[in-house]
């Protein structure tokens, strides 16, 4: 979970996934005109047309798909503790565009599942990203536009970053989220981290018993805490917390949120492996994403869709952990676009 808690997160997330059909990125009413189909809101669909699986990498991995299969690629990648399901009304809007959409489940939810029993259930912002170039090079997706929030934000920012030959685009919500573990170790002000407060109970053998426990109870905490006016119902919670039933799932976010909270649980250096990356001392550079690049942020009436260059030729340096030095380029923002959202009333 990120820092926006917006009241409307979730409607926030269909509409920022919509964007990726403007021009280049926005979709147009005329495609609906055309169709003779009027754009559904939230909530018209419970269900996606078809769910596949595929072997990637170390994976197994599920996934809905729709759209054309010769349509250009659009990948959806789902945070936590959500699902595929945070994109079931988005998924269809872009297929009636012509993108061929593909949302999988990341590992540890879902039908994902390892190939490997003995496999490491490595929940490091790297393996994630590594799985997702294993599901291109699987589906021969050479090129894609990748979308994100939360864990699929922060997925998408480093398969743009490291593989930028494989993104056409990149749609991140709530901005950049590349983790540094050295930069996490820092204290915030008690009201910051007081966000963040079930990362330092997963670093706790007492966090993962209780997660294993009662894992639906403290996914629809997190929900409402998250998006406290969304009503959302029994039904639309039930779609996606079938998704944590996964046998993974609790040593995948174990291992993730308590690497996130700086906690000698997972140590800085760990050579990822086991599905991971050779690039976890880079990862703690926050290298720049040097691909086009649209980040949604949002207030209360306002969501900002900045568009990002790092061309600029000066290059800064930076430190990341046991002495590790960091080069890169400083990030130079081309103008702000603002995009405001429809009344309550037309979502």
């Amino acid at each position: 979970m990120s820092l926006l808690t917006d009241p409307d997160r979730r409607r926030f997330l269909d509409a920022a996934a919509v964007t990726l059909a403007a021009a280049p990125f926005v979709l147009s009413d005329a495609v609906f005109a055309q169709s003779g189909a009027g754009k559904p809101g939230p909530g018209a669909h419970t269900s996606f047309a078809a769910l596949k699986q595929i072997e990637a990498g170390v994976l197994n991995v599920g996934y809905a798909e729709a759209g054309p299969a010769d349509g250009p690629v659009v990948i959806l990648l789902h945070g936590w503790p959500y699902d595929i399901y945070a994109f079931v009304d988005v998924v269809p809007l872009l297929a009636q565009a012509g993108f061929r959409v593909i949302a999988p489940w990341l590992r540890g939810y879902g039908t994902t599942r390892f190939l490997a029993a003995d496999a490491v259930r490595n929940g490091q912002q790297g393996a994630l990203a590594l799985d997702v170039v294993a599901l291109m090079d699987a589906l021969k997706v050479d090129k894609a536009v990748v979308a994100g929030f939360d864990w699929g934000a922060r997925t998408a920012d480093i398969v743009a970053a490291i593989w930028p030959e494989r993104v056409k685009a990149l749609v991140s919500v709530s901005g950049y989220l590349i983790g540094s573990q050295q930069a996490n170790s820092n204290p915030l002000p008690p009201a910051a981290e007081l966000q963040w407060w079930y990362q330092y109970y997963f670093a706790t053998e007492r966090g993962r018993l209780g997660y294993e426990k009662y894992r639906r109870e403290f996914s629809k905490l997190i929900w409402q805490l998250a998006s406290p006016k969304w009503d959302f119902d029994d039904a639309t919670f039930e779609r996606s917390a079938a998704a944590f039933d996964n046998p993974d799932h609790v040593g995948i976010v174990i291992h993730k949120t308590a690497g996130a909270s700086g906690s000698p649980t997972v140590s800085r250096n760990t050579t990822i492996s086991n599905g991971g990356l050779p690039h976890s001392r880079r990862l703690q550079c926050r290298p720049s994403r040097s691909k086009a690049t649209r980040t949604a942020h949002r207030t209360r009436t306002l969501a900002r869709m900045r568009r990002s260059s790092w061309a600029d030729t000066r290059t800064a340096r930076l430190r990341a952990g046991s002495g590790t030095t960091c080069r890169r380029k400083p990030r130079k923002l081309l103008p702000t676009r603002s995009w405001r959202l429809p009344p309550k009333a037309d979502r």
